[in-house]
């Protein structure tokens, strides 16, 4: 755990239920040793924020990042929001989640991202045109991504529209690419995860999906190829926790360290995955 960075944690207030806030957040991953988080909601963003909370928590040691998912409900696929929040210190920009089509159309008849309030019902997002091409808005974000070399997440986008995207981000200049829980609701294959990986994305798998924990729906052994189909040079681990009934996130985080390790990755490599991947893709210095 020590120097660990979380780039998936779901801490509150939020529309859904969390189990602490950020400041708690901070204050359980400092006594953990850990070395950064990264606050997610899929609602509004935390980084103006920060500022405040460095002022009050600073002295942890603890580095805090927010980022801007581009949900309807903090504007959805619009350059003005982008660029107000990247101006404000956001480092990561999710693709739509909750409400992109793809998630909308995954999740019917289940309730795993349910909401502690009703919220309006939200038209699924998608980032491509009616031919499969990436929109003229879309473009015009991810030039803002790469002036900012923030980094950008393909959210909950369907396989194929993350690889369009993730094309034309690279020809605009995004360096930093980043794929969360690529074998849940996202639909990809093993191939898929190896060339966007070759492709120089980085590829993190959700601890919340494989320990004890109420969204558990993978087996250890699973865990263990999903990683190595990317290559533990690009694999990452958040914990993507915080949710009520869960795991804290550093517990989640602790489980899959213990999992990683029992499944015969070395130490060295299990570093990699929960310290040094996500350092290097934040532009965190260990030193």
């Amino acid at each position: 755990m020590k120097g660990a960075v979380d780039l998936h944690v779901h801490s509150g207030p939020s529309t859904m239920a969390r189990q602490l806030d950020h400041f708690q957040a901070v204050e359980q991953a400092a006594v953990a040793g850990m070395r950064g988080i990264m606050f997610k909601d899929h609602h509004y963003s935390v980084a103006p924020f920060l500022p405040i909370m460095e002022r009050v928590l600073g002295h942890l040691n603890v580095a805090m990042y927010g980022g801007l998912v581009l949900n309807n409900t903090t504007g959805g696929l619009n350059p003005y929001v982008v660029d107000a929040q990247l101006n404000q210190g956001a480092k990561l920009v999710w693709m739509p989640t909750a409400q992109s089509a793809n998630h909308i159309r995954s999740s019917h008849r289940k309730s795993r991202l349910a909401s502690n309030v009703q919220l309006k019902k939200s038209p699924g997002i998608t980032v491509l045109d009616a031919y499969g091409d990436i929109l003229d808005v879309v473009k015009e974000i991810l030039d803002s991504i790469a002036a900012f070399d923030a980094i950008l997440s393909s959210g909950h986008l369907h396989i194929y529209e993350i690889w369009k995207l993730f094309e034309e981000a690279k020809k605009r200049g995004v360096k930093r690419l980043l794929v969360n829980h690529p074998m849940y609701g996202l639909h990809f294959t093993y191939q898929d995860i190896t060339e966007l990986a070759q492709f120089g994305a980085l590829i993190e798998q959700s601890a919340c999906l494989y320990v004890d924990s109420r969204f558990n729906v993978f087996s250890p052994e699973e865990l263990k190829e999903h990683i190595l189909a990317a290559g533990v040079e690009h694999s990452s681990i958040g914990s993507d926790l915080g949710q009520v009934d869960n795991p804290s996130p550093v517990e989640g985080m602790r489980q899959a360290i213990k999992l990683l390790l029992a499944l015969g990755f070395s130490e060295d490599e299990v570093r990699l995955m929960v310290r040094d991947n996500s350092a290097k893709l934040v532009g965190l210095d260990l030193g």
